[in-house]
């Protein structure tokens, strides 16, 4: 009979750990021509953004809304009657210039903030829930460059959204009032070549106060399937942030809230224009917006995409 030393001897090993190779590795094939930088080109994913449904209704509400404000002033009479005290409102009819202002200020608040949110939520998500998202990345497109080229589509559109209100304002006003100088509501006017640079800051500015909304609404997409989920929460906390602004026993910790600077660009229509404000505005939200495209990129980096 044979020993166990016998047996072990004659056993089989069974399977081995393969050894490392120290040598060099082998590099991934990939196809002829393949380019990471080249997948999902910034002009296609914009012309295919432009040609949705959702693009072009927010177009056309934006265009019609000075359309609807002059029809409002010729029926309801005159701007500010009745008020109590004096606003920019006052001053709608008194020239192109004052009636883009008095646009601006009117959809600041809450409308300028929907395209935003539209255009940077409804972007991931919307591919996740075509069920279209792991195609996409097996084409494949580099998660970080599909979110550079969704990311800068969206920006480009919220900020084509921003331009066309006041452009068309200012058509639509220079034609029912004239051109002119921007009149002040507590006197004095500004030349109209000047009206026209505190226009394109304030535009600037109102881009950049926004960027909060934008991120905010990018990470939520990149988090859900659902895109109105996305819109909608970045919309509801934009106005969580404005309700919170109005509670003054928070004292100075308003400033930290970006919807606390979101009309500091009304100091620059002013003959002595003072950027005070406004370079705090800008601080607090290019901080909180870098954080949250920051997270945004992360988060997707390590998402298991499944839809």
């Amino acid at each position: 009979m044979s020993t166990l030393a016998e047996r072990a001897e004659h056993a089989d090993p069974g399977p081995t750990e393969p050894k490392e190779s120290k040598g060099p590795k082998t590099p991934v094939e990939v196809a002829d021509g393949y380019r990471a930088g080249r997948t999902l080109p910034f002009r296609v994913e914009l012309v295919r953004q432009l040609k949705r449904r959702r693009t072009m209704v927010m177009g056309g509400i934006l265009f019609a809304l000075p359309l609807v404000l002059l029809i409002a002033f010729q029926v309801g009479g005159t701007p500010g009657e009745g008020n109590t005290r004096v606003n920019l409102m006052d001053t709608a009819t008194a020239s192109g210039a004052n009636f883009a202002a008095v646009n601006l200020f009117a959809a600041a608040g809450f409308l300028l903030v929907i395209p935003v949110a539209l255009f940077c939520g409804d972007t991931v998500a919307s591919e996740a829930s075509w069920s279209s998202l792991r195609y996409l990345l097996a084409a494949p497109v580099p998660r970080a460059r599909l979110l550079w080229s969704k990311l800068a589509v969206g920006l480009t559109l919220s900020l084509a959204a921003l331009v066309l209100l006041p452009v068309v304002a200012l058509a639509v006003g220079s034609v029912a009032y004239g051109w002119g100088p921007l009149e002040l509501p507590t006197g004095g006017e500004i030349a109209p070549g000047t009206a026209a640079q505190a226009l394109l800051i304030t535009v600037a500015y109102i881009f950049v106060s926004q960027l909060v909304t934008a991120a905010l609404a990018f990470w939520l997409s990149t988090k859900t399937d659902a895109p109105l989920g996305a819109v909608g929460g970045a919309v509801g906390l934009t106005i969580v942030g404005s309700v919170l602004d109005e509670v003054t026993a928070l004292g100075d910790w308003r400033h930290f809230l970006p919807t606390h600077w979101q009309y500091a660009w009304l100091d620059v229509v002013n003959p002595n224009p003072d950027y005070t404000d406004m370079i705090q505005g800008v601080s607090i939200s290019v901080t909180y917006a870098l954080v949250l495209f920051a997270l945004a990129f992360r988060g997707f980096a390590r998402k298991d995409v499944v839809s």
